[in-house]
């Protein structure tokens, strides 16, 4: 009986671990580039998007990564009219939360 009761015990265990883990925020996990949050996603490649999403991980300065987001903002703009589209306007700055650490 009493191996039923901690066999039991086990499974609500690792059951509740599970929901745990499942109900992390996502705002905890890595930021991920998609074409929700990336200007011009459309117009890279797939080899490219994964590179843009390491390099905004990576930024710790937020001058580095303004640089970057200018860089790249202008040459989505430069893809964008040499294909006679409109590159979508507005989004979240990727670089915003690395304005503290300026000086």
């Amino acid at each position: 009986m009493l191996c039923i009761r901690l066999a039991a015990c086990a499974a609500v265990m690792i059951n509740l671990s599970g929901l745990v883990l499942s109900a992390t925020p996502a705002a905890a996990a890595p930021w991920r580039a998609d074409e929700g949050n990336t200007r011009g996603w459309m117009l890279m490649s797939p080899q490219e998007r994964i590179e843009h999403q390491g390099r905004v991980r990576g930024f710790t300065d937020y001058t580095a990564c303004e640089a970057y987001r200018a860089e790249h903002h202008a040459l989505m703009v430069q893809r964008a009219r040499e294909r006679g589209l409109d590159l979508p306007h507005g989004g979240r700055d990727f670089c915003d939360h690395l304005k503290s650490g300026r000086d």
